[in-house]
């Protein structure tokens, strides 16, 4: 239960909203001046305030700079009297979120209570996964931007931790879009090669001559336009790690003279027959399953195996959802610095549908639908509307079809009654569903006639 202490030196004020909240389900804590709310807040757990402006011994105004200071995220709404209201709008002006004349709207104030609570649970659970980035990475400089904490990540993260000190070979597997980049970036940051070079080629973006030439470097008058020697990629990467992705792709021709670089750490350039002696460790990459490869006759069984020295199996997001969370702040901070935007977090319903959905595309995926997010959305909050219809739509089950022209309380009986259905009777989920209190919505099943059992 949230806790609300309300603050006025007016004790009919205090107890009238105390039982209103409280039958709500907010727990309630009451102080009749600035100095006795302030000692509450100092000591016990407060998740909103509500206060007077004109009070004796401190006033509302500055009990409110006082935890603007000391407690930026702790929601604050103030009440005043109809003289006050210039008063009121220099109250929000310093932080306040909203004022309320007196008399006070019961229902309307217990309304921007509860958003003002979702409001300050985004600003918190971002604050914490922010935090939580931030040790991470203290924690593990060397992992690069490898993010998690899921039993699998840690495990992955254990087995390159083993390997990168060797000049073992690795073959590192996985779906596209996954990170296979990072754990060889990761594998030659640990090593003790990290000073020296870091070369990546992506080997299907390259035609079978122009990825030898890439690889191996040629001699000049190689082939025509061979104007000048070129050293290719292994001799560049000579004292440290060489990343071969999409390794799959490789003609057999270029597979041979990979074998012999592994086996003899040895080749010529293109053209040439000077022998180049190089010392690189390589990693490579695929999302292909090479042992279906070399069985089909596409991919040399001697190639597989040296490759193949130590296997590392980077799992999809779908497998590693609990780092979700993790990756949505540390993508947010990242495209907010990057696009000068001051997004604050995810919007529940947001979190919701990208806690739920599948990520065919994996962390790419991920990384590319907060990028959007972040430029087209026109609040402090990214909400479903900046996501796109395909992650919104895996999430709709359980959705309430209401058509035009019924009442309003047969459209609220619809909803509340399927969402009842949806939570398969629990009503403590079901009224945080709905946003109201578990006693308003056992008055609600009242007036339906329907049997409480709990």
């Amino acid at each position: 239960m949230a806790t609300v202490l309300i603050v006025d030196d007016e004790r009919n004020i205090r107890s009238g909203l105390s039982i209103a909240f409280e039958d709500e389900d907010f727990d309630t804590l009451e102080a009749e001046n600035g100095e006795v709310a302030w000692n509450i807040i100092n000591k016990k757990s407060v998740d909103l305030v509500i206060t007077d402006l004109r009070m004796p011994v401190l006033s509302g105004y500055d009990l409110l700079k006082r935890i603007s200071s000391t407690f930026p995220t702790l929601p604050v709404i103030v009440l005043t009297g109809h003289g006050t209201i210039e008063d009121a709008v220099k109250a929000m002006q310093d932080g306040a979120i909203d004022f309320f004349t007196k008399p006070v709207d019961l229902d309307h104030i217990i309304l921007t209570a509860r958003k003002a609570l979702q409001n300050s649970k985004i600003l918190e659970q971002n604050r914490r996964l922010t935090e939580e980035i931030t040790t991470l990475k203290q924690k593990v400089q060397a992992r690069g931007t490898i993010i998690g904490k899921s039993e699998k990540l840690t495990k992955m993260m254990s087995l390159i931790e083993q390997v990168a000190p060797t000049r073992a070979s690795v073959l590192v597997t996985g779906e596209s879009g996954v990170g296979k980049e990072l754990v060889a970036d990761a594998l030659h940051r640990l090593s003790d090669r990290k000073d020296g070079p870091f070369i990546k080629v992506h080997c299907a973006s390259l035609s079978s001559n122009l990825l030898e030439s890439e690889l191996f470097g040629h001699e000049k008058g190689a082939f025509t336009g061979a104007v000048s020697q070129k050293k290719g990629r292994f001799e560049l990467a000579d004292g440290g790690t060489i990343f071969l992705d999409e390794i799959g792709e490789i003609d057999s021709a270029t597979q041979v003279k990979i074998l012999r670089v592994l086996q003899e750490r040895e080749f010529e350039r293109v053209g040439g027959t000077e022998t180049v002696k190089v010392d690189v460790r390589i990693v490579a990459a695929t999302n292909r399953d090479l042992l279906e490869e070399v069985k089909k006759g596409n991919f040399r069984e001697d190639l597989y195996y040296r490759l193949n020295v130590v296997h590392i199996e980077v799992p999809p997001l779908r497998e590693r959802r609990e780092d979700i969370p993790l990756l949505m702040s540390s993508f947010l901070e990242e495209f907010n610095r990057e696009d000068k935007r001051a997004i604050e977090g995810f919007s529940p319903a947001a979190r919701k549908a990208m806690y739920a959905y599948s990520w065919p595309g994996n962390i790419r995926q991920l990384r590319n639908t907060i990028e959007s997010a972040v430029v087209t959305c026109r609040g402090k909050v990214i909400d479903t509307g900046d996501l796109p219809e395909q992650i919104v739509a895996e999430n709709r089950a359980g959705e309430v079809s209401i058509r035009l022209g019924v009442t309003l309380s047969e459209a609220e009986r619809t909803v509340i009654m399927s969402t009842l259905d949806f939570c398969e009777g629990n009503k403590t989920k079901a009224s945080e569903m709905l946003g109201i209190g578990r006693k308003t919505l056992h008055r609600k099943l009242e007036e339906y006639n329907v049997e409480d059992k709990t």
